[in-house]
């Protein structure tokens, strides 16, 4: 008797497996990186086939492709090369005038004015290191906020292909 019970239970148990595993597959994203449904019973293949032609719709009417790599970032307008050596330079001046005024007070110019050169050189190139990674930053802040606005308008376009194929998307 147990044994066919577990004759019985075996296929049930692959079927609800298999049943699982298609629903599983039906409700996974696209490539478009949303999920979508089919209002009208339209079988697998043909989801597909639509999908696929609304992507390259998408991609061609937006020029963007969310499954292709991010394409390069373009060169680094914020921090010029050489920043923080400039705004060393700019403190070893600032310093070396500064030292120099102190040392005068103190009976020597010339070794306030190194101190005071060496101390400023210090600070203003990490000031200029420190100003040309905000403006990197910025620049990558901008970089992304325009790779998201033009994933929002790919999926505009692919939302009402696929809309107009009868699926619903989101």
């Amino acid at each position: 008797m147990k044994q066919k019970r577990n004759m019985l239970v075996w296929p049930v148990m692959m079927s609800l497996v298999v049943v699982s595993i298609e629903i599983a597959a039906a409700q996974s994203p696209s490539i478009s990186g949303m999920y979508v449904f089919p209002k009208r019973g339209q079988p697998a293949e043909q989801q597909q086939q639509d999908e696929m032609a609304c992507h390259s719709s998408a991609v061609e009417m937006t020029d963007f492709n969310p499954s292709a790599p991010p394409s390069a970032p373009p060169p680094s307008q914020g921090a010029p090369a050489g920043s923080g050596a400039r705004g060393a330079l700019r403190g070893a001046v600032g310093g070396a005038a500064l030292g120099a005024t102190m040392g005068a007070i103190a009976g020597d110019a010339g070794k306030g004015a190194a101190m005071g050169a060496a101390g400023g050189g210090i600070v203003g190139g990490v000031r200029g290191r420190r100003q040309g990674q905000q403006q990197q930053a910025a620049q990558q802040q901008a970089t992304q906020t325009q790779q998201q606005a033009r994933l929002q308008e790919y999926q505009r376009a692919f939302s009402a292909c696929m809309d107009a194929r009868g699926y619903s998307v989101k």
